[in-house]
């Protein structure tokens, strides 16, 4: 008895501490609203792959942000740094195109935009493994100063640039990369990227070298949509061709990858292996209706 309570204990301080911080909210489709926000999508698949998760971020006291604070407490996810304040809680309008592609109107302010830096954040992102973030959560001063305060005490940091118009700016932008460690971006955020760094590469692995040199940063991971992805590590590049589903919509897809890609990466599977993995949770949550579908290991099958 005494070894398979020992090896019990071994097993929880093996596993994988990871801090989310950013957006928690209802994206509203013409058929009704589910609960999202990039930041809490990412927290809820690391969470579904079997990682300790933590997610910062806050709502108010409303029917809105009661009804996120039930649905986190079904999927049995801490809400312990949910901050509370005099903002509403966050809504977003979802619309989506013939092939399924969102887009979004992002309500502001909201109470995520003001989330304030203590110290119960500050301790639980020194003790974790990985802290991601994002860009559209440092939209509003208030919570941009709380996460570049929170990036100084973190281990390894992804920055998913997650770029919504019009809430960012280059000069914010390259405050942020600068952080990074591991960077996830989209092909038309590299575009951007491109031109307004001023960036003089013709290929996606050309453009990944010279942003990796810029910033230091050690993994940049590139979705290019149904054609899958590329990471560039130690200066080689790796491609995964991506999976083939009839797409549902794309909320939430880019999501799950990451956390995928974020869940193997600190479980020490190869680079390859890591890749697969991530396309395979994309794939499949693009197939699903909403961001956060229920799955299990079957998924990696």
């Amino acid at each position: 008895m005494i070894f398979f309570i020992a090896k019990f204990i071994h097993l929880i301080y093996m596993k994988k501490t990871v801090v989310t911080i950013g957006e928690i909210l209802w994206d509203v489709f013409p058929e009704g609203k589910k609960p999202g926000g990039s930041s809490m999508n990412v927290a809820l698949h690391l969470h579904k792959q079997g990682l300790i998760t933590q997610f910062i971020s806050a709502i108010a006291d409303d029917k809105n942000g009661k009804d996120l604070i039930e649905f986190l407490a079904e999927n049995n996810f801490s809400t312990y740094l949910i901050q509370v304040n005099e903002l509403p809680t966050s809504t977003v309008e979802v619309t989506l195109d013939e092939q399924q592609q969102a887009t979004y109107e992002i309500v502001e302010p909201v109470a995520w935009d003001a989330i304030e830096l203590s110290d119960s954040l500050i301790s639980t992102v020194q003790a974790a493994n990985a802290f991601v973030y994002c860009s559209l959560t440092c939209r509003n001063e208030k919570s941009k100063n709380t996460i570049l305060s929170l990036l100084k005490y973190a281990k390894l940091k992804v920055f998913d640039i997650n770029l919504r118009e019009p809430f960012y700016t280059i000069e914010t932008l390259k405050l942020l990369l600068n952080e990074a460690d591991i960077l996830k971006v989209n092909e038309h955020e590299l575009v951007y990227l491109k031109s307004a760094l001023n960036l003089s590469g013709n290929t996606d692995e050309q453009l990944l070298k010279q942003l990796s040199n810029l910033f230091q940063i050690k993994i940049i991971c590139l979705t290019v949509g149904e054609k899958g992805a590329y990471v560039l590590q130690q200066d080689k590049l790796y491609h995964h061709k991506g999976y083939q589903v009839k797409v549902a919509d794309t909320v939430g897809a880019g999501d799950s990858f990451l956390a995928t890609f974020i869940s193997s990466y600190l479980n020490g599977y190869p680079m390859d292996t890591i890749l697969d993995r991530a396309c395979k949770v994309g794939a499949f949550v693009a197939s699903q209706v909403g961001a956060n579908p229920v799955y299990g290991d079957e998924v990696f099958n």
